[in-house]
């Protein structure tokens, strides 16, 4: 019997994390057999640590344990919340393999990052790592996705695979804008993250 881990991961700012990340991590968890889902929330910049109208790195950290505290399967990991605001990838799924040379790592992206795939930092490194996971959209070409997904392959010697998901067309940006004009946001985030930004009166100026 295997004692291989299989483990996804889900970066972004997550300000605030939305029932479209989760709907994606728990798709993935289903699709490819993941063990877990690792939630790493992205630092901002020393010079952006009060940026109007956002969160802090401590409230998207909170919102974001709120969000995943109710399945078994999702994990909050503050690898990537660091001093210096940003991480690049193929450093943090480097030092998780050096750490855990057992576990088979899956980086969960949107198609609109695949597009832009080959202007990140090394990567190459990064598929040497982990396998990547492309979640597709309601508009997703289907075409340019699988030209998208063939080439980047062959560039970067990778495996990518589509996380096939019919998730609700939302983003973080809209969900602020609804929240500084006053209109709900519930079900689109979970009860515990409205009523958190609500107490923090996050969102509002």
């Amino acid at each position: 019997m295997s004692t291989t881990k299989k483990i996804g991961i889900m970066g972004g700012t997550f300000d605030p994390i939305h029932i479209g990340h989760l709907l994606i991590a728990e798709q993935a968890c289903q699709q490819f057999s993941l063990d877990k889902v690792l939630f790493m929330p992205a630092g901002n910049p020393p010079h952006k640590k009060n940026r109007e109208g956002r969160a802090s790195n401590e409230q998207r950290t909170e919102m974001t344990r709120m969000a995943i505290q109710d399945n078994p399967h999702f994990e909050l990991s503050l690898m990537e919340m660091n001093e210096a605001g940003y991480s690049y990838t193929y450093i943090t799924l480097e030092k998780l393999k050096k750490n855990n040379p057992d576990t088979e790592y899956y980086f969960i992206i949107g198609a609109d990052s695949l597009y832009d795939f080959k202007g990140w930092a090394m990567p190459e490194r990064i598929c040497a790592c982990a396998t990547i996971l492309v979640a597709t959209r309601n508009h997703t070409d289907e075409k340019l996705l699988d030209y998208e997904l063939k080439m980047n392959s062959s560039w970067f010697k990778g495996r990518f695979e589509k996380l096939i998901i019919d998730n609700i067309d939302i983003s973080s940006q809209q969900l602020r804008k609804w929240i500084r004009e006053g209109k709900s946001v519930r079900y689109y985030t979970p009860d515990s993250v409205i009523a958190y930004i609500s107490e923090h009166q996050i969102y509002t100026t």
